[in-house]
């Protein structure tokens, strides 16, 4: 799993770099594409990911309304709201649904690297790109592997 992950976070950076390169669009941090594409089999976690993201995002633009946060402090706090709500959502919210699909969350801090795209680039420009990115990125590792990915 861990040779995988490393493939897939490769192959995600090139793919996230051809993106930024030709387009002038970040696929929400450099990783996150790579992370996105393994996960692309579990859908319900895809998109709850993207629900902590958007929710850190949208608790961030609130805090920024009545608090001076820019650079550095912008950047840790919306990690931080987003690692938080991955907490919740993976202690507090833990449900499964069935044998093979838990709600979940990708990662600690993907998230948080979404939502300070969302912020910088916007939230709909950083959903497509990261979409995209991830399936290109998925499609890659497919013909890569042979299949053995989807086995």
């Amino acid at each position: 799993m861990t040779e995988m992950l490393s493939l897939f976070i490769g192959c995600g950076l090139m793919v996230s770099m051809l993106f930024s390169e030709l387009f002038g669009f970040a696929a929400g941090g450099l990783v996150v594409p790579g992370y996105f594409a393994l996960y692309l089999d579990q859908p319900v976690t895809v998109v709850t990911t993207l629900a902590v993201a958007l929710a850190a995002y949208l608790v961030t633009k609130v805090v920024s309304g009545f608090a001076i946060i820019y650079g550095r402090r912008r950047t840790v706090l919306t990690i931080l709201v987003a690692f938080i709500l991955g907490f919740g959502v993976r202690h507090l919210f833990a449900v499964q649904f069935s044998e093979y699909v838990e709600l979940s969350v990708i990662g600690y801090i993907i998230p948080g690297l979404v939502a300070i795209w969302m912020d910088r680039q916007g939230s709909v420009e950083t959903i497509c790109t990261l979409t995209t990115a991830a399936v290109i990125t998925r499609l890659i590792m497919i013909l890569v592997t042979g299949g053995e990915l989807l086995s």
